[in-house]
């Protein structure tokens, strides 16, 4: 039979300890995995969010550069209207009514044109 003495925890620890094979993992070893995941969700987040995003404002801001007279565009507004004249932060645009009216530059969601594209 087994003596008590075999069986107790301390002994156990001790003798794990005293014959070194009792090994603990290290920190960097527990925490490798998680940092894996951890790259691997903001690389997801990247490209799923932040990549096309940045590609739709440079496409704006493209647009906004390009404006010209005679333009038909649509405002974040929701106004459809004709481009009369451009300056460097506004737009002076028609609408169908015969109005005129000056929006900002940057208010200009779309052109009608590239709807169509």
């Amino acid at each position: 039979m087994l003596s008590a003495s075999c069986l107790s925890p301390a002994s156990t620890v001790v003798s794990g300890n005293a014959t070194g094979t009792a090994e603990e993992p290290s920190t960097f070893d527990s925490l490798w995995p998680m940092l894996v995941f951890l790259v691997l969700i903001f690389g997801m987040f990247y490209f799923v969010m932040i990549r096309p995003q940045r590609k739709r404002q440079k496409e704006h801001q493209t647009m906004m550069q390009e404006l010209q007279r005679g333009d038909k565009v649509i405002t974040a507004g929701g106004i459809y209207g004709t481009v009369e004249s451009v300056s460097e932060d506004s737009v002076v645009i028609k609408v169908e009514s015969g109005t005129s009216m000056r929006v900002n530059k940057a208010s200009v969601a779309l052109r009608r044109d590239d709807i169509a594209k």
